[in-house]
């Protein structure tokens, strides 16, 4: 009888240290090797010596690994970064529809210019050098956007991502880019197309009209001010200001034929750009021609 005793106390210390010791071990350190060597046979085994249930014993380690796995698997998901990269040609509404995905996500919307801006203001060193390249009238490289893309998504709003509107404009650029990002283990995640036709964006921009000093926007069809009557001709004496009574004047670029030289650099840009990021199939095109609503409801659906 004592002999029997020793022998049961023994063997219920040496599961006790077995499952002590697996519960200590970390999560990321459990090999499939490490799992497959407590078969549920010899778990059976071990159950009954100490007067534990066996199917009991073999779903709680099931559950325990399961647990393991699904929390290894949040964490690799969760801690990969939303890069978008967002597309849309001079009227398609990006202005407005950009904010709410910045919302949605809570990550910041990075363009070229702002950035530009900021560095040489901050002082920085990438900063002093486009501050240089723009003071003698040259044209800001590649290299150095690149550098200050770089630099800027260092900052702590963009430690789960960002949105960049204006860059890439050529393939070359995105492969700049995709360089940049590989280097810090990061990469492209999606490339949002809005898309309009070009007649459509053609009478959404040439008809639209602007209070200089408020920067009030007014538009022939879509927001007529009062001062314009039914089939009245559009201009200085026909189009004012609502509030002051100011004349409204037309952006240079909002000519049907700037807009037509506009129109045909970004499509040239842009499709390109698309058909260098399709393959890894990240990019989504949305119908922006329907209403303003209807549009976000589709963005919505292709956002992380």
């Amino acid at each position: 009888m004592l002999g029997t005793d020793l022998l049961r106390h023994t063997a219920m210390l040496s599961v006790a240290v077995a499952v002590l010791g697996a519960l200590m071990q970390p999560a990321s350190l459990v090999q499939p090797a490490s799992l497959g060597a407590a078969s549920p046979a010899s778990l059976r085994r071990s159950a009954v010596m100490v007067g534990q249930d066996a199917p009991q014993a073999i779903r709680a380690t099931r559950l325990t690994g399961g647990s393991h796995r699904a929390e290894d698997a949040c964490m690799m998901a969760g801690s990969e970064k939303t890069v978008m990269i967002l597309f849309g040609p001079p009227g398609a509404g990006k202005g407005s529809q950009a904010p709410k995905i910045v919302e949605k996500l809570s990550i910041p919307q990075l363009s070229t210019g702002d950035m530009l801006r900021a560095a040489v203001a901050a002082g920085s060193e990438v900063g002093k050098q486009a501050k240089d390249v723009m003071a003698s009238g040259g044209l800001v490289s590649d290299e150095l956007v690149v550098s200050i893309i770089r630099e800027r998504i260092t900052e702590a709003d963009c430690k789960e991502g960002f949105i960049l509107d204006g860059f890439p404009r050529t393939v070359e650029q995105a492969k700049m880019l995709d360089e940049m990002l590989g280097a810090a283990g990061d990469k492209v995640s999606l490339v949002l197309a809005l898309e309009v036709p070009d007649e459509v964006l053609t009478e959404r921009i040439c008809g639209r009209w602007v209070h200089k000093a408020s920067g009030r926007s007014y538009h022939v069809k879509f927001a007529k001010p009062t001062s314009l009557a039914d089939g009245a001709t559009p201009s200085e004496e026909t189009m004012l200001d609502d509030e002051t009574g100011e004349a409204l004047m037309q952006r240079a670029d909002d000519t049907e034929e700037a807009l037509t030289k506009r129109l045909q650099g970004y499509h040239d840009q842009t499709v390109p750009i698309l058909a260098h990021y399709e393959p890894t199939g990240i990019v989504s095109k949305v119908d922006a021609n329907i209403k303003p609503e209807q549009v976000w409801t589709s963005i919505e659906k292709v956002l992380p």
